[in-house]
């Protein structure tokens, strides 16, 4: 069907991904493997994961479900070719036949990443764009120990280049984990600036999914669905790290807000962190979380994408649609302008060191992203600049007026 003869309703839902959700899940993890065929299993993951006793813990579940293990755990943050590079040399001198992503959104992205190579040979960029793989690929299983990117829930691997620090997005069906790990007691161990960051990450993909061009029924069910659960359980696990079930709500809304990326893709918040993080180095949860406001702004001067986000708006009851569209986008800004202070998130890109000579750089960057081109306003170098100068400059408090 031409999904343009229903626009916001046609949809090819193709779920890829079994979830597993419990509290104590990861010592399911030899079982599922061997129920996937394997035998010699790669552990992709952190020195900070392995720090933390989680490695050990995967390790010794896939041994004694009788499998040959091995451990690559250098991957770092916002990996690079090289990282890939180096995984996938692991995996080659153990010759692994499944590999195991454990840890936050870079761990995964590294195993994704490996196992285009290892499959399909060349190199990382050749797999830029979406289906570039013509190879079967090896089974994965994602196990995430951050409760932010849901990338066990999508297939995309986002590898940045060595060099330039350019992230490249490498989709494909082949490359969805088969199986997503669900463990909350992982997230336990989150550092405080961990939690606050994919946190707000989770935040921005639930907000973004809402109104993008290709939002749907489905990615739509997904995004308010973790909306709802996302706005009071994130400042309880800011407030209270050890609530578990706190832990829980915010792991579930940051895999269900991956499933609705994998419907719905993104849009121009994350357009404009990616420059930031490359050029600046600034965290991507706290890239995308001083531009968010900021955006939503800008999409709400388009009506559907005003109604989409008066919507989202009353998945938490955060507003009613009924009362007005406008109020409604209002108190949905002022919600997540309360949340992103409570993560303690910068509200200017002044306070990250970010100048003015860099914006018109920046804003070419942003508007070629990938994910700029799903956002439901179309947004041009100079919408790019517009916004970096918005975000620039933290935004004035309201003035009270006597009465």
């Amino acid at each position: 069907m031409d999904s343009n003869k229903l626009p916001g309703l046609a949809f090819d839902h193709q779920p890829r991904t079994r979830l597993v959700f419990d509290a104590g899940a990861l010592a399911r993890l030899g079982e599922l493997a061997r129920e996937l065929g394997a035998r010699r299993v790669l552990v992709v993951t952190d020195p900070g994961i392995v720090r933390a006793g989680h490695a050990e813990r995967a390790v010794r579940s896939l041994a004694d479900a009788g499998l040959a293990v091995a451990m690559f755990d250098q991957v770092r943050e916002n990996p690079t070719t090289l990282d890939v590079s180096r995984c996938v040399a692991a995996a080659r001198a153990h010759q692994c036949d499944l590999l195991v992503g454990l840890g936050g959104g870079s761990a995964m992205d590294t195993a994704k990443g490996g196992n285009f190579i290892l499959t399909n040979g060349g190199e990382i960029r050749d797999y830029r764009g979406v289906g570039k793989a013509t190879r079967p690929m090896l089974p994965f299983i994602a196990v995430p120990t951050t409760a932010g990117t849901g990338s066990e829930c999508q297939c995309a691997a986002l590898i940045a280049d060595e060099a330039t620090h350019q992230k490249m997005a490498c989709l494909d069906p082949k490359a969805a984990a088969r199986v997503a790990l669900l463990d909350p007691e992982l997230t336990l161990s989150q550092p405080a600036a961990v939690t606050a960051h994919t946190g707000v990450d989770a935040l921005a993909h639930v907000v973004e999914c809402a109104v993008t061009r290709r939002r749907n029924p489905i990615s739509l069910m997904y995004a308010h669905e973790a909306f709802k659960r996302l706005v009071p359980a994130f400042p309880r696990v800011l407030s209270a790290p050890d609530d578990l079930e706190a832990r829980a709500q915010m792991l579930l809304a940051s895999s269900l807000a991956g499933l609705a990326i994998e419907n719905s893709m993104l849009g121009a918040a994350h357009a404009c962190a990616n420059p930031l993080t490359a050029h600046f180095g600034i965290v991507h949860g706290e890239a995308v979380g001083v531009m968010l406001p900021h955006v939503v702004r800008f999409n709400a001067a388009d009506p559907a994408a005003r109604r989409a986000y008066a919507e989202l708006a009353s998945a938490p009851e955060i507003a009613c649609v009924s009362d007005g569209l406008e109020p409604a986008v209002e108190a949905l800004v002022a919600e997540l302008e309360t949340l992103l202070n409570r993560a303690g998130i910068a509200r200017s890109l002044a306070e990250l060191g970010v100048t003015p000579d860099a914006l018109p750089t920046l804003a070419a960057e942003a508007a070629r992203q990938w994910t700029a081109q799903f956002n439901p306003r179309p947004v041009s170098p100079a919408d790019c600049l517009a916004l970096y100068r918005a975000a620039l400059a933290p935004r004035p408090a309201p003035v009270s007026v006597p009465a």
